[in-house]
């Protein structure tokens, strides 16, 4: 079971950042202007989409060094030293931030605010999207699917709470 949750949070482990990318680097200067407004809200800016893709590359190019030293090997699904990592990174990243935006185009169709909870939307989107975006590439095995998404609510709820108490975000879920 321990095997099941490292290997699965080991594999989403790049959309998992890219999703935190836009809080990280909300002080870079540029590429902070809002997407559309009306559309998305005033919190989905063009800068979440090139950290976003920046996290997951950095992540999978981290996880591509473990694999190539021998570091890391039991759990891993992916050949990293096989697979184009920019585009696994736009599939992790860009899946990722995606589906946060598109989540957040709903959240506005149907009254619901910016920064305002959607259980269980809020934490499961950016996994779905960057599995969905995986997908053309290489589909986990189910068993891993489901561990990513019974995981990732309490992993989500984890680092928002960190967040918010690093003051990072302004509510704590």
């Amino acid at each position: 079971m321990l095997s099941l949750i490292i290997s699965s949070i080991y594999l989403i482990l790049p959309s998992y950042f890219a999703n935190m990318c836009p809080v990280l680097f909300k002080w870079v200067p540029f590429g902070g202007k809002p997407i559309s407004v009306k559309l998305f809200g005033s919190h989905k800016t063009w800068r979440g989409f090139y950290t976003g893709y920046l996290g997951a590359l950095l992540i999978l190019y981290l996880q591509f060094y473990l694999q190539k030293q021998g570091i890391i090997k039991s759990f891993t699904f992916l050949d990293y030293q096989n697979i184009n990592i920019f585009l696994y990174a736009f599939a992790f990243g860009i899946g990722a931030i995606v589906g946060d935006t598109l989540k957040s185009f709903i959240k506005r169709r149907i009254g619901i605010g910016p920064g305002q909870p959607w259980i269980p939307f809020d934490q499961l989107d950016f996994v779905v999207f960057a599995l969905i975006f995986l997908a053309p590439f290489y589909i986990p095995p189910l068993e891993n699917i489901l561990a990513i998404l019974i995981i990732t609510p309490f992993l989500h709820f984890l680092m928002n709470f960190t967040a918010y108490l690093l003051k990072l975000k302004k509510v704590w879920w």
